[in-house]
């Protein structure tokens, strides 16, 4: 997890107060202890807190390409990025780390918005780019990672990934939604694009926002939705078999790091089975953790337990 946050202004080249944006980082530290960094420019300010999971000494953001026209801030994973940076490089771009983020701002360069679509990963993101004189926001397809924006009463775009670090902002204002609130006793939280507030939009999954200064806001535009159409012919035994592969290799591709990897397991179906996979994927013990619940009517551990046992973790259990 890492944490994002930028200043943007719509209108013109202003000053974007540096203090402000480092108080709207600091919020997110939670997000990223490992490393904090900012970029600020005329009318544009960059902020991000890292945790380091892929090229530890070299992932520092904001990072920029190789004559720093485009910069990004990104909070996620982009697991296909060696297939990409390969694809980048045959293309004529110069990377600098082995990291994903720089992927992003190389794919910008070579495929504009559409490079959303080539991601296979759990992002949002905001890319800065001069020459065009544009911010460009995006997030995931499923919306794994979450993504507020605003836009205040002076023409400043501010985003984040958590709402509370627009709300460090002193112009943002503060009307709650009513609309919002009835459909947080309705469903259990709010669903987007609203927030609690009717000034703070979340980015919805699956969606992008490019914003080019001195124009008019557009909607977001939406680069992916999940098909519900029955078009697979096979007979169940190759769904089983499909089903088999792609979950490996989703796990697989989950699984480069640089740093220890885990998992946390509940003993139910879904964590089952990512550890049963990842026990098959690597030549050490997988590390897994479970919370035990006092209640019996509630304390599923000894499936947990189970699991461990089969495949042999390092298993940690919090009471």
């Amino acid at each position: 997890m890492c944490g994002i946050a930028g200043i943007f202004d719509t209108r013109e080249q202003r000053p974007v107060d540096e203090a402000l944006l480092a108080r709207m980082n600091q919020v997110q530290f939670h997000r990223g202890p490992d490393e904090g960094g900012m970029h600020v420019e005329p009318g544009v300010g960059l902020a991000h807190r890292r945790l380091s999971i892929i090229d530890l000494s070299n992932g520092r953001q904001p990072l920029f390409n190789e004559d720093a026209t485009v910069a990004v801030v990104f909070n996620g994973e982009i697991y296909n990025f060696p297939e990409l940076t390969d694809e980048l490089l045959a293309a004529g771009h110069r990377f600098r780390t082995h990291c994903d983020t720089e992927v992003i701002v190389h794919a910008w360069e070579e495929w504009g918005e559409r490079c959303v679509d080539r991601f296979n990963g759990m992002f949002a993101f905001g890319v800065w780019d001069r020459n065009q004189d544009c911010l460009f926001l995006a997030r995931d397809r499923i919306g794994i990672k979450p993504l507020y924006y605003a836009i205040t009463e002076n023409g400043f775009l501010i985003f984040a990934n958590e709402m509370k670090a627009l709300v460090a902002h002193p112009e943002l204002a503060r009307e709650i939604d009513a609309k919002a609130v009835e459909e947080y006793f309705a469903f259990g939280y709010v669903p987007e694009p609203r927030s609690i507030y009717k000034s703070v939009h979340k980015l919805p999954p699956g969606h992008t926002l490019l914003i080019h200064r001195n124009r008019d806001i557009p909607e977001p535009r939406q680069y992916w939705d999940v098909s519900f159409a029955n078009e697979y012919a096979g007979d169940s035994s190759q769904l089983k078999e499909e089903l088999i592969e792609k979950l490996t290799g989703s796990v697989d591709r989950r699984m480069l790091a640089e740093v220890p990897l885990g998992a946390f397991l509940s003993g139910g179906v879904d964590s089952s089975a990512i550890v049963a996979l990842m026990s098959g994927l690597s030549s050490d013990p997988v590390n897994t953790c479970s919370i035990s619940f006092g209640d019996p009517e509630y304390n599923e551990s000894q499936y947990a337990d189970q699991v461990s046992e089969r495949y042999a973790t390092n298993h940690r259990k919090q009471q």
